[in-house]
């Protein structure tokens, strides 16, 4: 995987039957603020719509925000989306109220990220800006 020209692309998504978006709004016109180019995709996402959304769309990441209790099952739908699809390099984080007991569990299987309540719009962009298109380690060649 390359770094790609041009600003930072993320859909931001609220998967599921949570219908609360204040927040998701929030870190969207953030991220757009800090000059990242920013893809919302309303309220009421299915997993198989946010992935074809990041694809589509050429996204650098995917950002999730539930508040409905239901992240563990879809935030874990979205990454088999993106293994399934072979997207794996579409980076996946997300926020909301998500308990810190379920926190580990999503990592593990492959969320980057999770942003709890209280986080900082400054904390998340600094994270994206450090995490999403970082250049693989270059070995130093010996002659």
């Amino acid at each position: 995987m390359g770094v790609a020209a041009g600003p930072i692309r993320v859909v931001v998504a609220k998967p599921g039957l949570d219908g609360h978006d204040r927040g998701a709004k929030v870190i969207a016109r953030a991220l757009r603020d800090a000059g990242m180019e920013v893809i919302y995709t309303g309220l009421h996402q299915t997993p198989e719509q946010i992935v074809d959304t990041a694809i589509q769309e050429d996204a650098d990441a995917i950002g999730l925000s539930i508040l409905s209790g239901a992240h563990n099952t879809l935030f874990a739908a979205v990454i088999d989306l993106l293994k399934e699809r072979e997207a794996e390099d579409i980076l996946v984080f997300g926020g909301g109220i998500i308990p810190e007991e379920d926190i580990p569990p999503l990592k593990e299987k492959g969320v980057a990220e999770i942003f709890t309540p209280g986080a900082t719009t400054t904390s998340i962009v600094e994270w994206v800006r450090e995490n999403v298109r970082v250049p693989p380690a270059v070995e130093p060649t010996v002659r």
